[in-house]
């Protein structure tokens, strides 16, 4: 995690995870948030439990965020440091939230597996595996945050995400404001 947007004097970072479904945001989020005594925020359950949403996207299965919503009622949270956070956009929220964005990505065939195995299919399944292969989650990421706090990792493997864990416990634990 890179100081390079730290000027906020936040005593404890604030790190979003981003990826793809399936790359497995929630798994390393929650492990990261766990090992370093911080505040897991989902973003998904947060919209969900405090109807941040416009309705329901049948074609998506999914609700409809209303980012506008999210963003107030995350604000005073992110103000505060400590956060991790997890979902699979990033362009919304304000760039001085985060100390750290990490952005997951999985090979293609594995998420494949991974999305199957959840019930997704047609343009669901399509649509989020194109994402993966044209990286937008990456190129979204490194357009909206300065370059210096993002990073991409790999999470094919329980060892992968194993090893994204010890690393990014290993940057909060050492993180300095």
């Amino acid at each position: 995690m890179s100081r390079a947007n730290n000027g906020t004097g936040r005593p404890k970072p604030n790190l979003l995870i981003t990826g793809t479904p399936g790359t497995g945001k929630s798994t390393t989020a929650s492990a990261v948030a766990q090992a370093t005594n911080l505040r897991y925020i989902c973003i998904g359950d947060l919209v969900k439990e405090k109807n941040l949403h416009d309705g329901w996207d049948d074609k998506f299965k999914s609700y409809i965020i209303n980012e506008d919503l999210v963003c107030d009622e995350l604000e005073d949270v992110m103000v505060g440091g400590g956060n991790i956070v997890d979902y699979h956009g990033c362009d919304f929220f304000p760039e001085r939230w985060f100390d750290g964005v990490v952005v997951l990505q999985t090979e293609n065939s594995i998420l494949y597996d991974r999305l199957t195995r959840r019930g997704y299919s047609g343009t669901k399944l399509s649509n989020n595996l194109q994402c993966e292969m044209y990286q937008v989650l990456h190129e979204e990421a490194k357009e909206s945050y300065q370059e210096a706090i993002v990073v991409a990792l790999q999470s094919n493997t329980i060892e992968d995400i194993n090893r994204n864990v010890a690393l990014l416990t290993e940057k909060i634990t050492s993180w300095r404001p």
